[in-house]
């Protein structure tokens, strides 16, 4: 029984920390990276559907984000995309590929990044505290139906505690080097 409570913990506590590690590839840093775009919603033929889906996305330069569409008519639906988005990008096509050349970020853009990255490792980390509050309160429940002994329950609730404490150090360490990497100039 605590050892179900402790699995599924482990497997919210991971997947909350696999979200945050997805959320952080998506922010801009100087470096042009595939995640920044993979996820970015195009309207191909009135359906939306995710880039990554639609093209190759590659990174020849450090610079430069290269997006070849596996359909070259959806290069327009992509580029429309790319412009509405919150990027700060124009996209370059020259009808089969379309190339995303990185402007270099500022000082005060730099620090809003890194507060922005700060306020999603809280975000995070209260995910990962919530998921340690449910299995502590299924513990104290099964203790109280007399279905655990009370030695059970606490032991139970050092092992959540341990996962707790490792997902939230995973946490800090992606927030850390997310924020060296933005402050890179």
């Amino acid at each position: 029984m605590i050892d179900d409570i402790i699995k599924e913990t482990r497997a919210k506590m991971k997947s909350a920390v696999g979200v945050f590690a997805d959320e952080l590839a998506g922010i801009r840093s100087g470096r042009a990276s595939p995640g920044l775009v993979e996820r970015l919603s195009v309207d191909y033929y009135g359906q939306q559907t995710e880039l990554r889906q639609l093209a190759s996305i590659s990174t020849p330069e450090p610079q430069q984000i290269l997006i070849r569409p596996y359909d070259k008519t959806a290069v327009k639906a992509i580029e429309k995309a790319i412009q509405q988005s919150d990027l700060g990008i124009n996209p370059n096509s020259d009808s089969e590929v379309i190339r995303l050349n990185m402007p270099p970020l500022t000082r005060e853009r730099r620090q809003d990044l890194v507060k922005f990255v700060q306020k999603r490792t809280e975000e995070a980390r209260i995910a990962v505290r919530n998921v340690r509050r449910n299995a502590n309160d299924d513990l104290r429940d099964f203790e109280k139906e007399k279905l655990i002994s009370e030695d059970d329950m606490e032991r139970g609730e050092e092992e959540v505690q341990k996962l707790t404490d490792k997902h939230i150090a995973e946490l800090e360490e992606l927030a850390k080097s997310k924020e060296q990497e933005i402050m890179e100039v």
